[in-house]
Formats: structure tokens, sequence, C-alpha cells
């Protein structure tokens, strides 16, 4: 029986920035356009951590009964270390999912009744990313999807419910947040590019090969920073997102230095930080314009 602070680690808390970094964004793309209603950004955020707990949840289910988590050189799998049940991990992400789906409906119900569209989408992209006969996160679209379903539509939704409009500026930053959240799992999936290719995992550092995906990862995390470029054109406090360059070049050190294993669980890590500093720093740049 997994302890609780085992189920924590289950949920892979090193991925919780890729959830608030979007709504930080969001709001502060929001907040731009005066348009920031901050009980929306708590609900947004709730959905967000929602859906990516149990996404987490739900990838250790499906992985755990594949097989794919039997030799892990990561951090803790449920189900593939025997930890918990694969019934029990699959009810705590269907919980997780759930609760994300009722604070989306909320918002969807103040807002515009077509999100719940978009919300089902989101719901089953976390679900077949590694579940279903067919899951993509198997066939190389796993960092496409995070591009889009915690950049894209995380950002520009949460700007969305709250000011009831998209700008360029929500723009950008949906397309920052997004490339730091890729260069996350591109980071992840780079460890367990022996692993993968031994269980028949396909990810798209198994397509790339070692070295394209090390360059990969470099060119996300310094796309961000272009973005901060670029919005200087809306306020120059924009550049402050750049205080947050030398958390990418740390996250970044294991990966340019050819590290493996274990040694890129920092990568992970400060890649995360990193999505974090940048999201804060901007949101609150183009919020205060």
């Amino acid at each position: 029986m997994a302890t609780a602070a085992e189920w924590i680690e289950g949920a892979r808390p090193r991925t919780l920035p890729n959830a608030i970094a979007p709504v930080l964004a969001g709001t502060g793309a929001a907040a731009s356009i005066d348009g920031a209603v901050w009980w929306k950004a708590l609900l947004a955020l709730l959905v967000s951590l929602a859906l990516i707990v149990g996404v987490n949840y739900a990838n250790d289910y499906s992985d755990g009964i594949r097989g794919t988590d039997d030799v892990r050189v990561g951090p803790l799998r449920l189900v593939g270390s025997k930890l918990a049940s694969p019934t029990a991990v699959r009810n705590a992400a269907v919980l997780s999912l759930a609760i994300g789906a009722v604070a989306g409906l909320v918002l969807a119900v103040t807002t515009a009744w077509w999100l719940v569209v978009i919300g089902a989408v989101c719901l089953a992209g976390a679900w077949f990313y590694t579940g279903g006969s067919k899951p993509y996160g198997y066939s190389g679209f796993g960092e496409i999807a995070v591009f889009v379903f915690f950049g894209l539509i995380a950002v520009l939704g949460t700007q969305y419910v709250q000011a009831l409009r998209v700008d360029w500026v929500g723009l950008l930053l949906a397309i920052g947040v997004g490339a730091f959240s890729s260069a996350v799992l591109v980071a992840n999936n780079l460890r367990d590019i022996p692993t993968d290719t031994e269980s028949g995992k396909v990810t798209l550092a198994v397509k790339l090969g070692d070295a394209r995906t090390r360059t990969l990862h470099l060119v996300l995390l310094v796309a961000p920073f272009v973005i901060s470029l670029a919005l200087v054109a809306r306020t120059p406090l924009a550049l402050a997102g750049l205080l947050a360059l030398p958390l990418a070049i740390r996250a970044n050190a294991p990966v340019r230095t050819g590290k493996g294993g274990l040694e890129l669980i920092p990568a992970l890590r400060d890649s995360g930080l990193a999505l974090l500093a940048w999201s804060a720093l901007s949101a609150l740049a183009v919020g205060l314009a």
C-alpha cells in the first residue's frame, strides 16, 4: 500500500509549474486589457492543477499496465513499482480529472457554452496521451500536445474566461509558456530514450535521437526570451522576463554537457522553475502596462 508521501510523489510535483505558469500568464494577459477577474483565475488554476495531476496519474496507470515503467531511471511510478494497484491509480486519475471537469464547467457556464467542447478535448487529450489502444504519446506527439494544451489552450483560455477576448500579447505568452512546458517533457523523454526504446514507446526523443533532442531542448528554452524582446512592443517592462535566463541556462546545463539517466532530473526541475519564473515576471510586466 502506497503511503501519502508516495502518492504525492506519484502525482509528479515537479510538473506543477506547467499547470501554474499558464494561469499566471493568461491572467497577466487579461489584466493587460483590463479584464482580470480573480475568482475566475483561481478556478482556472484549479482546472489546470487537477488536469495535470490527473494526466500524471493516468500516465502512471497506462504505462504501468503496459510494462513501460517496469525499469525506471527516473522518479517513482506507483503502478510500475507495485506500490499501488492499477485500479487505485486509475481511480485517482479519474477523480482528479473529474475535479478539473467540474471547475471547468463552472467557468464555461459563466463565460461561454462552447468552452465545454474545449474542456472535453482537454480531458480526452489527458487520458489518451498514454491511454487507449493507440496512445499518441507513444507516437511522438507528446511535446506537441503539451504545447497546445498547457501553452495555447491554457494561457489563451485563462485570458478569455476573464477578459472575454484574446489578443496578440496573450498569444505570445502562450507560445512562450508552451515552449517551456515542452522543454520539460523533452528533458524527461531524453532521459528515458534507452528504456522507451526497449519498451517500444516511440517518443519524439526516440525519433530524433540523443543529439537532436538535446538541441531541441535548447531551442525551446531560448524561444521565450525572444518573445520577451517582442513583448517590448507592448511594454518595456517585458524585459523583466530576461531575469529568468539564469534558470534556463542552469536547466540546459545537464543537457548540453551530455548527462544522462538520473543526472538529467535537474534539467526537468530547472526547466519548470524557469517556466514559472518567466511566466510570473512576464505576467506582472504586461499586467502593469
